[in-house]
């Protein structure tokens, strides 16, 4: 299924190459210094021929949606994503797109100073100037009004969003949006699917919160349904 991002088209640093990486389901927004698009394309090539192979061999990892057994032979991407949802305690394909987002950035990390790797609404980014990233929750007041302001810093961070009432992905919970910010992309990919699962209602948002905050490298916490809204940690909420 594809839905259009229409996003992108309010979020392209003016000091940066902008430009669309898409092959099958995977659809990247890339920014960089200068334009990568070819080497991004044959890197996303590389992890999903990767992560199908390893699905073709092992279809109980794409089907899971609880943890399953590590496997040391697998290849780093899919070892990652075992690792991380085992110790969240969602299924590895909860973090599948934060995870070809952070490795895709991994591999550009050596060729530009300054990148932005979208997947889906899963960002994994350095930036050496501030960035605001606006917040899209549905139909809640809050939606496209506030912004996550990312100061700069050498260090490349996750910004992770779930949803239960925007979008296609498998969310059980209602949450408007569940922002996750966090030292691995794959990891607040995965805990931002995690707590969007409990928010079923505003009485869940502070378990939800409380949760989140106890897994180390996450950063902040932003959960939004309807007209209530709860953060956590260090986070810095704009008004746009």
């Amino acid at each position: 299924m594809y839905e259009e991002r229409f996003y992108r088209r309010i979020s392209r640093p003016a000091e940066l190459v902008c430009y669309e990486v898409k092959h099958r389901e995977t659809d990247l927004f890339c920014c960089t210094s200068c334009d990568l698009g070819p080497f991004i394309k044959e890197r996303v090539l590389f992890y999903r021929h990767q992560l199908e192979e390893y699905i073709r061999l092992k279809p109980f990892f794409q089907e899971s949606l609880v943890p399953v057994p590590k496997d040391r032979l697998a290849p780093p991407i899919i070892r990652e994503m075992i690792e991380a949802s085992a110790v969240i305690g969602v299924g590895p394909m909860a973090t599948v797109a934060g995870a070809v987002a952070e490795f895709t950035g991994r591999d550009i990390m050596s060729l530009t100073e300054d990148f932005i790797i979208e997947n889906g609404g899963d960002i994994y980014l350095r930036a050496s100037a501030e960035r605001i990233i606006q917040v899209h929750a549905g139909v809640s007041p809050f939606s496209e009004r506030i912004g996550i302001k990312i100061h700069p810093g050498p260090q490349a961070r996750g910004v992770c969003t779930s949803s239960g009432t925007v979008g296609h992905s498998l969310s059980f919970g209602n949450a408007d949006a569940v922002c996750i910010l966090g030292r691995s992309c794959l990891f607040a990919d995965g805990l931002a699917t995690c707590l969007g699962n409990i928010v079923k209602k505003k009485d869940d948002i502070a378990d939800a919160v409380e949760q989140g905050q106890q897994f180390p490298g996450i950063t902040g916490i932003l959960i939004i349904l309807g007209d209530q809204l709860a953060a956590w940690g260090d986070l810095d909420i704009v008004e746009l």
